[in-house]
């Protein structure tokens, strides 16, 4: 693939389609990833990721599996276009002498890429958390009021006092995430939307520093010799691959990140202050594993949605949405 041939506004709107298609199909496996990264030891809702997936169909119907999807597929579009326009641009910048990439500047062209989707990544990721997690909260509530004689409503954070259950005639419709938004703009300002901006750069900066190099040599290896490009299984097989191994890899990150930014806690779960607070009180508390927490789900979210992202990307949606193709026609 010669990166001259292709447009910006084909990236984008490749970007933009293997997101929203890849997040509709893994949705429910992310929204398991979250409320398993938020149990704590001794409060455990959910034993698996299955066991999180059949509970919530149970008590919240099949849609309750999409919780908090609305906002990630209205802001995965701008996310995605922003993260492999921005790989691409700084992979071209870099190589401008003619010459190809070395390592180094792969991974460094990915760190670009991670820095800049953070600024749609973090309000996103904020706000689908506090719906994610809703079910988790209203199911730890529902084991906890039967063995309790009092009525006494437990402190709620009153930006989200209306999103959960939070007592024993507390029973409301879940907040929206346009509510939630609202709500933190206007007690907190922008800070409230990017809560969390230094854990979601730890997390997304490390990834796309491994999965760009990673993916872009794993696609090397399954080019044709005389057109240079990769086979349609091959990319989505790369992109699946590298996409796995750096979201393991970083798994710990995004276990800081998501605890960081739950707004509303369970009973009994501790506040942190600070990125290397909420560290040290999950290793402390929770022991070394915890930081692995939900890293099979993570696994089985990134690797699809990376390999579809890649397919789209690939094979030229934009461009055949733009009118034109980047295979020759004989």
């Amino acid at each position: 693939m010669t990166n001259n041939q292709i447009s910006l506004p084909a990236k984008l709107i490749n970007g933009g389609a293997a997101g929203l298609i890849g997040v509709t199909c893994v949705f429910p496996i992310d929204l398991a990833k979250t409320r398993l990264q938020n149990q704590r030891n001794g409060q455990r809702t959910y034993t698996s990721m299955m066991d999180c997936l059949i509970k919530t169909v149970r008590s919240e119907g099949y849609f309750g599996m999409y919780r908090g999807a609305a906002v990630n597929l209205t802001l995965v579009t701008p996310e995605k276009a922003i993260k492999l326009a921005a790989n691409d641009f700084f992979r071209q910048y870099l190589s401008k002498n003619g010459k190809g990439l070395n390592v180094f500047k792969e991974m460094l062209a990915g760190c670009g890429a991670g820095m800049c989707q953070v600024i749609v990544t973090t309000p996103m990721e904020m706000l689908k958390i506090q719906l994610q997690d809703a079910g988790r909260l209203a199911a730890q509530q529902r084991l906890i009021l039967p063995s309790s004689s009092s009525t006494k409503v437990i402190a709620t954070n009153p930006v989200l006092s209306r999103a959960y259950n939070v007592g024993p005639a507390a029973v409301t419709k879940p907040m929206s995430a346009t509510q939630i938004a609202k709500d933190l703009f206007y007690s907190q300002g922008f800070r409230g939307l990017y809560k969390g901006l230094g854990a979601t750069i730890l997390r997304d900066v490390p990834f796309s520093v491994i999965y760009f190099p990673l993916f872009a040599n794993l696609n090397k290896l399954g080019q044709n010799s005389l057109d240079g490009k990769a086979s349609f299984f091959h990319s989505f097989l790369s992109g699946c691959v590298a996409g796995s191994v750096a979201a393991v890899a970083v798994n710990p990150c995004d276990v800081i990140k998501t605890r960081f930014q739950s707004l509303h806690k369970g009973a009994n779960e501790e506040t942190y202050s600070g990125i290397v607070d909420c560290a040290r009180k999950i290793w402390v508390n929770e022991g070394p594993s915890a930081f692995l927490k939900g890293s099979g789900c993570r696994a089985l979210v990134i690797a699809p949605l990376f390999g579809i992202a890649q397919m789209v990307y690939f094979v030229g949606v934009g461009e055949f949405v733009l009118g034109f193709s980047r295979f020759e026609v004989y």
